[in-house]
């Protein structure tokens, strides 16, 4: 009896070194709407902010907006992770800053233990750790905070919701 043995697997070409595994370019229509949504809902958040006196417009929202029109796919961008990460971000920074008093050590700490609450809750949203290191450094009025930030990601995932139709992307994968 003989025996067969396996065919000798071929190593694959070598890559030259300037290649990328990067994914390729949107088509540029997917750009430019998902650039004028995130264009369009972040000076909403700031025409908002304007008229209530509040600011409304924190760096956090602009990075979840990013993920809302550019990466609507991902359990990132999804509006459970966005609105919800986010509010769950706060209220960590919000008991740090009860606990361990306003600084930059309770900042890093905040930021720190938001990601583990996310993950409890299943509302991972990379973004929303810098909210709990925002809140710990400057120790705003939780009511008003919360009511704010609640207010713009609704904002953000309303705006991605018509941006991404226009772009012809399923948006959200899932609500909640």
């Amino acid at each position: 009896m003989t025996q067969t043995r396996p065919p000798a697997e071929v190593p694959a070409p070598a890559r030259p070194w300037h290649a990328t595994q990067a994914p390729p370019r949107p088509k540029a229509l997917t750009t430019v709407v998902a650039t004028a949504s995130s264009v369009l809902a972040l000076t909403l958040l700031v025409a908002v902010g304007e008229w209530s006196h509040q600011v409304l417009l924190i760096p956090p929202l602009a990075a979840s907006m990013a993920l809302i029109a550019g990466a609507s796919q991902t359990p990132l961008g999804q509006p459970r992770s966005v609105i919800g990460g986010q509010l769950v971000s706060a209220l960590t920074g919000f008991l740090v800053l009860a606990v361990l008093g306003q600084g930059v050590w309770s900042s890093g700490i905040a930021g720190g233990l938001a990601l583990g609450a996310m993950l409890l809750l299943r509302v991972a949203h990379s973004p929303a750790a810098a909210t709990a290191v925002i809140v710990a450094a400057t120790a705003p009025s939780a009511g008003p905070f919360l009511a704010l930030l609640a207010a713009a990601t609704v904002l953000l995932v309303l705006v991605g919701l018509v941006g991404n139709r226009v772009n012809r992307q399923p948006y959200p994968v899932y609500w909640w």
